[in-house]
């Protein structure tokens, strides 16, 4: 079995996102996370871990909560780059965080 077209989508424009720096629009208007990227290649890879992690699929494979997996992503790269800013719920370990 391949991977949905939906699924496929919202992988690209999530990376999209984040290349043009719009991701998490408009949570993080204000941070210039590309540096953090160059710095930690792994916050990136932690990044899209939680993004697919919380990513949500009807029987057929189609996405149904694109924009929340990437709000959900938006707020580690802000909890990251902004000390002091708290995720909202907090992450904890509900395999938003794991890497597979």
């Amino acid at each position: 079995m391949k991977v949905s077209h939906s699924v496929s989508g919202a992988v690209r424009r999530f990376s999209y996102w984040i290349a043009n720096g719009t991701v998490g629009h408009p949570l993080l208007n204000d941070v210039d996370y590309f540096r953090e990227f160059q710095d930690s290649p792994s916050l990136l890879e932690q990044v899209y871990a939680i993004f697919i992690n919380n990513l949500e699929l009807d029987e057929r494979g189609n996405v149904l909560n694109a924009k929340y997996a990437e709000q959900r992503a938006a707020q580690y790269i802000k909890q990251y780059c902004v000390p002091g800013y708290t995720a909202d719920p907090p992450f904890t370990g509900s395999g938003e965080l794991n890497l597979y």
